[in-house]
């Protein structure tokens, strides 16, 4: 079913374009920058995110073949609206050494499995854990907030080469997260055209 765009979203996408020419962008990464700008009215993120194309494409497909979708925080989960999400914060306790939201991936983990879509939009030791796990990701949108170890858990997980998104600063945040993952949602699967005479 096609999703319905309110006209004062429109407008947001149409004043956003007006200040920012997001046309060199390849069309997964462009979905993902926009969304994410869109979410936080901060332009600098086109140039703050890292994302490649491919790995969308390989996430964009694996999503829309029912992947799992696992975020760190309910706030994450608040903003994906059109896809059932797990989060295993709840029943997460700390322990010596580790954080709830650590242990809340090792629970989500030990349900999902590999080839998951990790969403991490809050806690840094989330995205730390999930770098230990050898979790087999479809895709990790790693954008963790805030002044500690933020900025240092997305450069781990850039340099694990794990298929990510993430960004340089310190910047982030669950809903700038959701965002990136809504882009994936939002974006339509598209049917190749069968070769004709025509077009052959």
């Amino acid at each position: 079913m096609q999703r319905l765009v309110h006209p004062i979203e429109q407008e947001s996408f149409r004043r956003l374009r007006s200040r920012l020419d997001t046309s060199h962008f390849a069309p997964l990464t462009r979905a993902v920058v926009e969304r994410v700008i869109h979410s936080a009215a901060d332009l600098e993120y086109a140039t703050d995110l890292v994302c490649d194309e491919r790995t969308l494409e390989t996430a964009h497909a694996a999503l829309h073949a029912g992947a799992p979708v696992v975020v760190d925080v309910e706030m994450v989960a608040a903003g994906i609206t059109r896809r059932e999400t797990v989060c295993r914060l709840k029943e997460a306790v700390a322990g010596p050494g580790l954080t709830r939201s650590a242990h809340a991936v090792r629970l989500a983990y030990e349900q999902v499995g590999p080839g998951a879509l990790w969403v991490i939009g809050c806690a840094p030791t989330a995205l730390e854990e999930l770098l230990l796990l050898n979790a087999e990701p479809a895709l990790v949108i790693g954008l963790p907030v805030g002044f500690v170890g933020a900025a240092e858990s997305k450069a781990a997980l850039r340099d694990s080469g794990l298929p990510a998104v993430s960004n340089v600063s310190e910047k982030g945040g669950s809903a700038v997260a959701a965002a990136a993952l809504n882009a994936l949602l939002y974006t339509p699967v598209t049917t190749p055209t069968p070769l004709t005479k025509e077009n052959a």
